[in-house]
């Protein structure tokens, strides 16, 4: 009974809507669907377009980024050249020229006051010696010319002959020779600025310096017994910030562990081989 009135309801709708009718309301369906996907379409090549300009927008900026990073540090390294060629010429010559006169009046002083002399002179060689470690250790062309291991052992050298902390190296691996010297010099210069910042605020008795050459990279591990610091209050320090953009511009690790009353740990991972 039901199919039969059903059948009578669908005959009737079929015989009130035209042809004409029909085809109105497809066509209206057929430009609504339309609409919609080209709407569709529209968005979602919107928002691929809009991400890939984020991407590239981000790249741009992180592109200037090591390029204002890589400036600033070849200002750097071109400062640190001439103190430190200015210390080995200049300043280096007037303590050798202080030098030869205190032996001149060692020689020519009475016994008495000769041991005085003496160790005036002592102290003048001293100073010689560390300047001349010290203008090394500024000067670029003189690391690249050592090689990073022995750079960094004169390094270790200098800080024990200083007395203001006690240092040791050790190295693990066979040595490899960098394809650019340019990333020897800012390894080093990493190296140097945790030891700065360990003699300035960690009061620290002992700083000690590992280098594994593994297959692929260079692991270099810094640490001291120092003090310590809050990493969280100290990520905008100026040592701390200089020592992370060098490793960004190598593609290097860094990991930085530091606890009050536990010293201070870095772990520098340089991959020196990428394929």
């Amino acid at each position: 009974m039901l199919y039969v009135r059903l059948s009578l309801y669908v005959a009737v709708l079929q015989k009130t809507i035209s042809s004409e009718e029909i085809a109105l309301i497809s066509y209206v369906i057929f430009t609504t669907l339309t609409l919609a996907i080209t709407f569709v379409l529209f968005f979602v090549i919107f928002q691929k377009r809009k991400n890939q300009l984020l991407i590239d927008s981000v790249k741009q900026q992180k592109e200037f980024d090591n390029e204002l990073i890589k400036t600033q540090q070849e200002i750097q390294e071109e400062t640190l050249r001439q103190v430190g060629r200015e210390l080995h010429d200049n300043v280096g010559q007037m303590l050798v020229l202080s030098s030869m006169q205190m032996k001149v009046a060692s020689n020519a002083v009475k016994d008495d006051v000769k041991s005085k002399v003496d160790n005036a002179a002592d102290a003048l060689n001293n100073a010689l010696e560390e300047v001349r470690a010290l203008s090394k250790s500024l000067n670029s062309d003189v690391i690249s010319s050592l090689g990073f291991d022995a750079a960094v052992n004169n390094e270790v050298a200098r800080l024990n002959k200083s007395g203001l902390i006690q240092a040791s190296l050790e190295i693990v691996g066979d040595k490899v020779d960098f394809e650019n010297t340019k990333d020897e010099i800012i390894l080093f210069r990493i190296l140097q600025e945790f030891v700065s910042n360990t003699l300035k605020y960690a009061d620290a008795e002992q700083v000690s310096v590992k280098l594994e050459y593994q297959e692929k990279e260079l692991i270099i591990k810094l640490k001291d017994d120092g003090t310590g610091f809050n990493i969280e209050t100290a990520t905008k320090s100026s040592g701390l910030v200089n020592m992370k953009k060098r490793a960004e511009l190598l593609n290097a690790d860094f990991q930085l562990v530091s606890s009050k009353d536990n010293g201070t740990r870095l772990t520098l991972k340089y991959p020196y081989k990428t394929d």
